[in-house]
């Protein structure tokens, strides 16, 4: 008896081939999203983007900025990208790189103070002597900083040896009392081959253009550095609108997915040719459903908000407008999703799986389970093929970045654009219901 109930259960999962796909590929694909983003991530460091303005213009800072620029985990910016190759943009500024970090353009930026290269080394805290270098980060990525700021030392202790020693000599003097004379003419010596290192070093990349390799240094990590978040500046309450964002978006693909499946209730219970044999068009009947699955997925998400800001005190009130605008475009995208998903499938049991399969697929993909810059360069550029990296970037700049409406655009208009062409082919689809 139980050998007979085994094999008419495995009867029915063959018939349902729904089900017995998404049994097996719902796991392998998640295994393999899992997979790419955090395999290798125990000995290999992410590409981090990062501006670097040097204000000093001496040899100490030229080298340090050569140094962060051999280092392979870093992509170093000294000026943003210029369209014509033959009137390059000119360098950033403090105040551009700033904005560019705001932006969201990149996550951190370094500046290069004036008077720097003077006093590079800060031994035992701050003589009053050296201006710090100012590290300016966006707070929504928290790796970043820390990786900029340990390779930052790694760079000063090893691309300019002279200035480290030369710094070092003074310390040694005000701590220890000077040198013999003996040891101050090999100190000399020492320190007048070290430079002529490095003003070799840098006469050939001049001409070159090449990259010379870094001297050995013993020096410990002695750079001062000043960290300042340009972006979320209140960290907790605003961390809440991603996680508002980016758990909403991926619900209301589901709700938008389940509730445009009464057309196929609809189609199989006779009701959608009653409706069409009236004054109803397929159009017509289709705006329908994608007008009332706006306004609910629309509803769902101020409903998540409220709650954000009701409970874990989310600030709402100065970001209204925004809201609004990336509210309503996410809930069209999601909702013509939905009717998209509805008009391809046969059955309610057909939607219910390649639904799952597709939402949690693109949810993993384009940011709603985990932030899309832990994972690796593919995955991010993977990500800005689903509703979800949209949504979320555009909640991001609202909440997070505190931008203006106007530098909403390219969120709004690819998720408006989106909606707009999956509702024509789902019209173009639906065709088959009008003439069965």
């Amino acid at each position: 008896m139980i050998s007979a109930i085994v094999r008419t259960a495995i009867t029915g999962l063959r018939r349902d081939r729904a089900s017995l796909a998404l049994s097996f590929v719902l796991p392998i694909a998640f295994f393999t999203i899992f997979a790419m983003v955090f395999s290798g991530q125990h000995d290999t460091i992410p590409q981090v983007k990062l501006i670097v303005v040097d204000q000093d213009h001496t040899l100490a800072s030229r080298n340090l900025v050569r140094g962060l620029e051999r280092e392979g985990s870093l992509a170093v910016s000294t000026r943003p990208e210029s369209k014509d190759p033959k009137a390059p943009a000119p360098d950033y500024t403090a105040a551009t790189a700033e904005a560019a970090v705001k932006a969201g353009n990149f996550p951190v930026a370094l500046i290069i103070p004036a008077g720097w290269g003077q006093h590079p080394l800060a031994f035992n805290g701050s003589d009053g002597k050296a201006p710090e270098i100012q590290l300016l980060n966006d707070q929504s990525d928290t790796i970043a900083p820390q990786i900029v700021a340990g390779l930052l030392q790694k760079a000063a202790m090893t691309s300019m040896p002279a200035s480290m020693a030369g710094e070092g000599e003074k310390y040694m003097k005000q701590y220890i009392g000077g040198l013999t004379p003996e040891q101050q003419k090999r100190w000399d010596a020492n320190m007048a081959q070290l430079n002529a290192i490095e003003k070799r070093r840098e006469d050939a990349q001049a001409a070159a253009g090449a990259s010379v390799p870094d001297s050995s240094s013993s020096f410990n990590g002695m750079i001062k550095v000043e960290t300042r978040g340009v972006a979320g500046e209140h960290k907790n309450k605003n961390l809440i609108s991603f996680y508002a964002a980016a758990i909403g978006v991926m619900f209301l693909l589901f709700t938008a997915s389940g509730s445009a499946g009464s057309l196929l209730e609809e189609q199989e219970s006779g009701t959608l040719d009653r409706v069409l044999s009236s004054r109803v068009t397929m159009t017509t009947l289709l705006a329908g459903k994608l007008t009332f699955n706006t306004l609910l997925a629309f509803a769902q998400l101020t409903v998540m908000f409220l709650w954000g800001w009701a409970v874990f005190h989310l600030e709402i009130s100065g970001h209204v407008s925004g809201f609004v605008v990336m509210g309503l475009c996410t809930a069209f995208a999601v909702a013509a999703f939905g009717i998209f998903l509805a008009s391809m499938c046969h059955t309610r049991g057909q939607l219910g799986a390649v639904s799952t399969l597709l939402i949690l697929v693109m949810s993993s993909v384009g940011g709603s389970m985990f932030p899309r810059f832990m994972m690796p360069e593919a995955m991010q550029k993977a990500g800005l093929f689903t509703i979800n990296a949209w949504a979320i970037d555009g909640f991001q700049k609202v909440f997070w970045r505190d931008l203006p409406i106007s530098q909403l655009w390219q969120q709004v208009s690819v998720l408006l654009g989106i909606g707009i062409v999956l509702f024509v082919l789902s019209r173009r689809i639906a065709r088959r219901w009008e003439y069965s």
